[in-house]
């Protein structure tokens, strides 16, 4: 009886091992993430796969937070290696990981991005305040008769709001709640444009932010999933349609689309870079220490990514949309990437 069950035990063993034997085999670098570092992630991993031994790492365009979830649900060749993000790790996010194992993390900040709003260049263009803007997009917003009391959003025109804005109905196509332009646009843009209102000035931190981040859900704002491209096409052939994505998908499509003015500033490289345009953000990836070394190239990789030849002056991914960093920035990037420093909690507080 005990050899039978020790021969089942070692039966069973086998088993687990034969099934956990193609994780265990990967030798490409596995990266998830914001659907906004995608295309200069892209244009990274063709150029290593090129230039060096290593297989072309595999990409998914997750969005952010689907990318951190992923990245974060432990150790081993069957999670990613490294997430990319258009915003910076959550806190909660970096308890998630610890709580699974994942807990030496290097953060890169890759450089800047700015987040627009667009139309097809055929449409009219709109010089929008980031108030204008929360009151067009916001779940709640306050009574036009009485400016202390919030009331379910009444807007169905721009011109409603403005009359020097649009007569067209407010239709907004933007990302999902996963996606890291959606955190970023709700604090930066809609928070941005709310959190002076009289109706919100006497509310808690965490009250404020629930209204001033909340958006409509009556069909003004249409989400779009994590394809910023679905939204430049949806643009270019709906002349009453606006877009919320990121700089470098304006630039590509510089001929068919135009941005609005956010509070006096268009969105340039120079604005954005200079912090200058209201609704700029920081742009990162989190390589996960623990695959180093287990994963063939990760090291190589994010050499590739903060080389000159990448991210300089005069580099590669410059030419394809990134604000890159200044010298100094990329000096920086480039001692983390030789030395790979442990991301802190309190780093993200």
């Amino acid at each position: 009886m005990k050899l039978n069950k020790a021969l089942a035990a070692v039966a069973l063993a086998g088993s687990v091992a034969a099934m956990s034997a193609p994780a265990m085999a990967r030798d490409t670098i596995s990266i998830v993430g914001s659907s906004t570092v995608y295309p200069f992630a892209t244009v990274v991993a063709e150029r290593f796969g090129t230039k060096t031994d290593f297989p072309t790492p595999k990409l998914e365009s997750t969005g952010s937070g689907g990318g951190m979830k992923l990245f974060c649900q432990g150790v081993g060749t069957q999670h990613p290696d490294i997430t990319n993000a258009s915003r910076r790790m959550k806190t909660s996010e970096f308890d998630l990981c610890a709580s699974n194992g994942v807990k030496d993390i290097t953060e890169f900040r890759i450089g800047s991005d700015g987040i627009v709003i667009a139309s097809s260049s055929k449409a009219q263009n709109m010089d929008l305040t980031l108030e204008q803007l929360f009151l067009a997009l916001g779940k709640e917003v306050p009574n036009p008769e009485n400016e202390k009391e919030l009331i379910p959003n009444p807007y169905k025109k721009w011109s409603e709001i403005d009359s020097d804005l649009p007569n067209v109905a407010i239709r907004v196509m933007g990302p999902p709640p996963t996606s890291g332009t959606r955190d970023s646009f709700n604090e930066l843009a809609l928070q941005g444009g709310c959190e002076d209102l009289p109706a919100v000035a006497d509310m808690s931190e965490d009250d404020m932010e629930a209204v001033c981040q909340s958006i409509r859900e009556d069909g003004a704002f249409i989400e779009a999933g994590e394809n910023d491209n679905l939204i430049v096409q949806k643009l270019i052939d709906d002349t009453g349609l606006y877009g919320v994505f990121g700089y470098s998908f304006l630039e590509e499509n510089a001929d068919r689309l135009q941005a609005a003015t956010l509070n006096g500033v268009k969105p340039t490289i120079e604005a954005i870079a200079k912090d200058e345009y209201p609704v700029a953000r920081s742009l990162f990836f989190y390589v996960k220490k623990a695959h180093v070394g287990v994963i063939p190239g990760i090291t190589e990789y994010v050499d590739e990514f903060v080389s000159p030849a990448a991210m300089g002056p005069n580099g590669y991914l410059k030419n394809v949309g990134l604000i890159v960093p200044t010298r100094d920035a990329l000096m920086d990037l480039q001692d983390k990437a030789a030395n790979m420093p442990n991301l802190t909690k309190e780093e993200l507080m």
